[in-house]
């Protein structure tokens, strides 16, 4: 069976190393979601303004439909999307009953130190701050939300990945 998984979490969280290091490990594809924004969210990020909800709908709208053509063909994928908050990642759920997500945990303190040692093309580091604000962590009435910490080796992370009970 095919899986859709969205890993999720503010920038900087691990979403792209973790993604491209579970790829493997499970047989997906691993697609990271901020190659599916619109240039004019990409020039509004590189300029350090933060998304609206408005600015995210078509792009949350295009990662559904990404993920739910992989099903409906039978291969899986995993997508790094923030999925900042629980409409973000209702919206996703919508015609995607296979659809589990992987939240990785961390503090402010842990992902702002990570995130101020690198370059990223439209992410700059304060915009961290903005996304703490806007992150929405899932409760328990999202039961189809794996919790990880990422105060850990991407290796650890992406075993207990593999070992929770998240993929068919």
């Amino acid at each position: 069976m095919a899986n859709f998984i969205i890993l999720m979490g503010v920038s900087g969280s691990g979403k792209t190393a973790i993604g491209r290091a579970l790829a493997p490990a499970i047989h997906a594809e691993f697609i990271d979601g901020d190659n599916l924004h619109s240039q004019r969210n990409v020039d509004k990020m590189a300029a350090g303004i933060p998304l609206t909800d408005a600015d995210r709908q078509d792009w949350l709208a295009l990662i559904a439909k990404v993920g739910h053509k992989h099903v409906e063909e039978g291969t899986s994928c995993i997508i790094a999307c923030s999925a900042l908050k629980k409409a973000y990642r209702d919206l996703l759920r919508k015609e995607n009953d296979s659809i589990r997500f992987v939240y990785l945990q961390g503090s402010f303190e842990l992902i702002y130190d990570r995130i101020s040692k690198r370059s990223h093309q439209y992410m700059p580091s304060s915009l961290l701050e903005s996304q703490f604000e806007t992150l929405e962590e899932p409760q328990s009435n999202e039961p189809d939300v794996f919790v990880v910490s990422i105060d850990q080796e991407i290796s650890e992370i992406v075993d207990e990945i593999v070992k929770a009970d998240l993929i068919s």
